[in-house]
């Protein structure tokens, strides 16, 4: 059994580990229109197309923003995410991760948070210390390939960017030595850790320590293409009651010049959050370092400079002085995690996020949210997390505060599970459109790129480009505008017309209509992002009958929280497609298509099929004479478009397909794609 330790990391922790009382203490502790702007000192925050002053008069849209980073934790202590179990397969683990990344795609997320080092050990063959026993089930065991090159690779290959996430302290989620692999580094030198909780952890005052973790972090940072380092808010061991750190020694041996063993200790994270700063930009500079700290810096009835809060104190309880690593610029972002609901008297998420944003005003350093969609819809939780606006509130004002550069949802199994609906509420609300990156550092953007090829093809209109001059941008931005159009700045200063963003010199548009005109412009991105001019547009012409595609993916599709989402099937439409139990009741998926003028249509519909799966699945078509319902057996047939027939529909915009669940036959019915085709 799990549980999670209130209003604080949200991380798994088992019950049978910590004493009661230490959970009533921390119980104790603890009782809604701008795009986000780049770092400063970032070249031209200025959108590709245009001048700072030309911009400002464009018209944008809050809820399609230019940039805005937007990612999942996806955390592997404890199988939390990935991989789901020990043991599993080379092809298994891989597969599992694709699959994790086709959900961030899905959701027009732009990067993942990958943990990379849970209990000082390696995803990666680390010189430093053992293989991850949460990928084989044994610590040092090899797991025959290199998962982090893997997981590198496959997020670049869709443009996310991977951030590894390191636990800096943290040695075992038990307190027996004898349990670690016999050449463990915590157990070769037994003076450089103690038990605490429960645990085991690496002793954060030992110089030889602190070099020894930054060491491990390096390694990966100098061998990896990363885009991020990033610490998560265990530092020193969250307080457990009755028990004392045993770090006196130490603090006999390191502590002179300080008065306390409370500041010596936040001076031994300090080192090491400094030095690790110094270390990543001087091998990397455009890697990113952050860190995910508490919700809560301290309250400003202990400290005028905090929050008007009243929950556990990072700042004393951990040693984590977050405050001070922002103003001394020693991070690039900061993604506090503020895992409380709107109106919580103890730690409001407004009060939070909006003194996070003042912290990091005209620092430098970004501000991304850390956000709990493991609450949402959770059994347990308090009201306000059982209504499926709560997080799209959090993003909403989030837009009063321009710092906000971002957010970071704990965990990917929970976007997944989208449970009462909340995270597809919230990427209909905010992520309906990609977002770039914000940019960061002072380089020039590239030279503009320039499209060879813009053809119709059997899968849209595929696009073809060459980079300007001998520039080598990481990737690139496609945008699409309606018609044949004359350049205008303002195509490009939010995130309305932007298509994709891709590491390469091609991308095929599988929305288009053969019925649509459209005008095409890419631009080139360096490392940090910055977005260069647009090149000249290309404008492909209207060809053929109206057709269109609608998946499941698509913002065109709509389901409650009774339909599931899987990838199982190699013969699902897309990255993935729904399912859902049968019920005595309609409870349609819909798929909704804009119908240029009335007339006659011809309807395909293409599911994955399984023996079972549903033998009379029924599928609506909102005709013009009403709805007409043909039952489709999904058992046969899958894996390429199916005709229901010809159909007479009126123009506009609505639900034009939808598949019910009210049937009498046992068997998942599935939704994946439609496509609508004027005869």
């Amino acid at each position: 059994m799990t549980t999670y330790r209130a209003g604080s990391t949200c991380r798994p922790v088992t019950i049978g580990r910590i004493a009661a009382a230490a959970i009533v203490l921390v119980l104790t502790a603890l009782t809604g229109a701008v795009a986000p702007v780049p770092a400063a000192g970032a070249a031209a925050a200025t959108p590709a197309g245009g001048t700072a002053g030309t911009l400002a008069a464009c018209p944008t849209d809050p809820a399609t923003p230019k940039r805005q980073l937007r990612a999942m934790w996806i955390a592997s202590v404890a199988n939390i995410d990935w991989p789901s179990r020990t043991g599993l397969s080379v092809s298994a683990q891989q597969a599992e991760f694709r699959a994790w990344l086709d959900l961030a795609v899905q959701k027009n997320m732009n990067a993942v948070v990958v943990q990379v080092r849970p209990t000082a050990d390696a995803f990666w063959p680390s010189p430093h210390e053992p293989w991850s026993q949460w990928l084989t089930g044994t610590q040092g065991g090899d797991p025959g390939y290199d998962p982090l090159a893997f997981m590198v690779s496959e997020a670049h290959a869709r443009d996310i960017e991977f951030h590894a996430w390191f636990n800096p302290y943290r040695v075992a989620n038990h307190d027996d030595p004898t349990r670690l692999v016999a050449d463990h580094p915590a157990r070769q030198n037994p003076g450089w850790r103690f038990a605490y909780g429960g645990k085991l952890y690496y002793n954060p005052g030992i110089p030889a320590v602190r070099e020894f973790i930054e060491g491990a972090v390096m390694d990966a940072v100098t061998r990896y293409d990363l885009d991020g380092v990033h610490l998560d808010d265990y530092f020193y061991p969250y307080p457990v009651s009755g028990e004392t750190i045993a770090d006196a020694s130490t603090y006999a041996q390191y502590g002179g010049g300080f008065g306390n063993i409370h500041d010596w200790r936040r001076n031994n994270v300090n080192l090491l959050v400094k030095e690790l700063d110094q270390r990543i930009h001087t091998a990397k500079s455009w890697v990113r370092f952050g860190v995910s700290p508490f919700g809560i810096w301290r309250n400003a009835a202990t400290d005028p400079l905090g929050s008007r809060t009243s929950g556990m104190q990072s700042y004393d309880a951990i040693y984590a002085d977050t405050r001070l690593w922002i103003k001394q610029g020693w991070v690039d972002y900061v993604a506090p995690q503020i895992y409380w609901h709107i109106g919580y008297a103890v730690a409001d998420y407004k009060v939070l996020t909006a003194w996070w944003a003042e912290t990091v005003k005209d620092t430098g350093v970004q501000l991304l949210v850390g956000q709990a969609a493991y609450r949402a819809g959770a059994a347990g939780q308090d009201a306000a997390w059982q209504q499926p606006g709560e997080l799209t509130a959090h993003l909403s004002y989030n837009r009063q505060h321009p710092e906000v550069a971002g957010d970071i949802f704990f965990s990917a199994k929970d976007v997944r599970a989208d449970r009462i609906g909340a995270v597809s509420q919230m990427v209909a609300d905010h992520y309906s459109r990609p977002a770039l990156i914000p940019a960061h550092g002072t380089a020039a953007a590239p030279p503009s790129p320039s499209i060879t090829s813009a053809v119709r093809t059997g899968g849209g209109v595929s696009l073809s480009w060459q980079r300007g001059g001998s520039s080598s941008p990481t990737s690139y931005a496609v945008y699409r505008v309606g018609g044949a159009q004359t350049t205008d700045p303002c195509f490009f200063a939010d995130g309305r017309n932007l298509l994709r963003t891709v590491r390469g010199t091609s991308f095929t548009d599988a929305t288009a209509a053969a019925t649509g005109t459209y005008t095409y412009y890419v631009t080139a991105m360096d490392r940090p992002h910055h977005e260069s001019a647009p090149s000249a547009g290309q404008v492909v012409a209207a060809t053929g009958p109206f057709s269109v595609v609608v998946d499941n993916a698509d913002a065109g599709f709509t389901a409650g929280s009774g339909w599931g989402t899987s990838s199982f099937s190699a013969q699902r439409h897309g990255a993935d497609y729904r399912f859902a139990d049968p019920v005595a009741a309609s409870d349609p998926a819909w798929f909704r298509a804009q119908i240029p003028s009335a007339g006659s249509y011809r309807i395909e519909v293409w599911y994955p099929a399984n023996a079972g799966y549903n033998s009379a699945t029924p599928f609506i078509v909102a005709a013009g004479g009403g709805n007409q319902v043909i039952n489709v057996d999904q058992r046969a047939g899958g894996g390429q478009w199916r005709v229901l027939g010809t159909f007479t529909l009126s123009a506009g915009t609505y639900n034009v397909v939808g598949v019910s669940r009210w049937t009498s036959t046992g068997g998942y019915v599935i939704a994946d794609a439609v496509r609508i085709t004027k005869t």
